[in-house]
């Protein structure tokens, strides 16, 4: 079972992962954090990570 719009967790007390709606129906990942928490989308950290190898 997935999560619904508006719904949310949270980790470590200071961030915040909410299942949002976008106005085209599409669900997207809204993630509030302190600023000085890196957050890096998957592909653009996978391609980062090979390409220091």
């Amino acid at each position: 079972m997935g999560r619904k719009p508006g719904e949310y967790v949270v980790i470590d007390d200071c961030i915040i992962v909410k299942v949002v709606k976008s106005d085209s129906g599409q669900l997207r990942l809204a993630i509030e954090a302190p600023r000085d928490i890196s957050i890096v989308r998957g592909e653009i950290y996978e391609k980062r990570d090979s390409s220091s190898s």
